[in-house]
């Protein structure tokens, strides 16, 4: 329908209509008739609220760019010929170019990827060189608790008990740096999400994941020379007593 007009959310909240089907609206001197209403979405920037926007028929002599969702039926050749030739119809002066949404979307958030990317690298470095402190830590307990360790042994504590006794410290460091570390994580996505109008809302359950697999990766790092510590013979670490 060359004089049909489609509307976005946002145009619909400042044109004010209650029942915008029918109703005429007036573009470079033509009266369109609205024939539909279409929730908004990022066609330019993703960091701006959606503007605006009004989608005319076809039959406008300023057409340059038309939206396109292709059959699945058919191969992707197959649907831009058709698509060129439905342009070249209308439109004979300018040559036929051609974009896909998805990879221009993947362009539009080019840098978020690039910063998850290293976010996750410099991540996964930290967590490293934690648990290689944490290893060290742990050696150095052990060792200096073996005479104890030793008559513990003696006085019968098992091997679980021994590991608890020497994990237990390590875990409380832990959580007490997520009770730390939890609101200021959320206050710096909460402010980094502002910039999106069109965002997700941080779960509660993402900061209750990151600090289980904390305690498991602190426990896994220790629990070698916990266990290590608690099955040595206490006969050696007694011997000079």
């Amino acid at each position: 329908d060359s004089f049909a007009m489609i509307l976005n959310e946002s145009a619909l909240k400042v044109m004010k209509f209650k029942d915008p089907l029918g109703k005429i609206v007036k573009d470079n001197g033509k009266e369109f008739h609205i024939v539909g209403v279409i929730k908004d979405f990022i066609l330019t920037n993703p960091y701006e609220p959606t503007k605006p926007m009004l989608i005319s028929g076809a039959g406008s002599e300023f057409l340059q760019t038309m939206l396109i969702k292709f059959n699945d039926n058919s191969s992707t050749a197959a649907n831009l010929n058709k698509a060129e030739k439905i342009f070249k119809t209308y439109n004979t002066q300018y040559p036929f170019e051609y974009k896909f949404v998805d990879q221009e979307y993947e362009l539009k958030f080019d840098n978020e990827k690039r910063t998850g990317k290293l976010a996750s690298i410099f991540a996964f470095l930290t967590i490293f060189i934690s648990c290689l402190g944490l290893f060290g830590l742990a050696t150095y307990m052990a060792e200096n608790r073996i005479k104890e360790i030793g008559v513990r042994k003696v006085l019968g504590a098992s091997v679980p008990g021994i590991t608890m006794l020497l994990s237990k410290d390590f875990l409380i460091l832990v959580f007490i740096s997520l009770v730390i570390a939890s609101p200021i994580a959320w206050y710096l996505m909460y402010n980094w999400l502002q910039d999106f109008p069109y965002r997700v809302n941080i779960q509660w359950w993402v900061f209750v994941l990151a600090g289980v697999l904390s305690i498991l990766i602190a426990l896994l790092t220790v629990s070698y020379e916990s266990i290590k510590a608690s099955l040595a013979n206490p006969v050696k670490s007694l011997r000079t007593e």
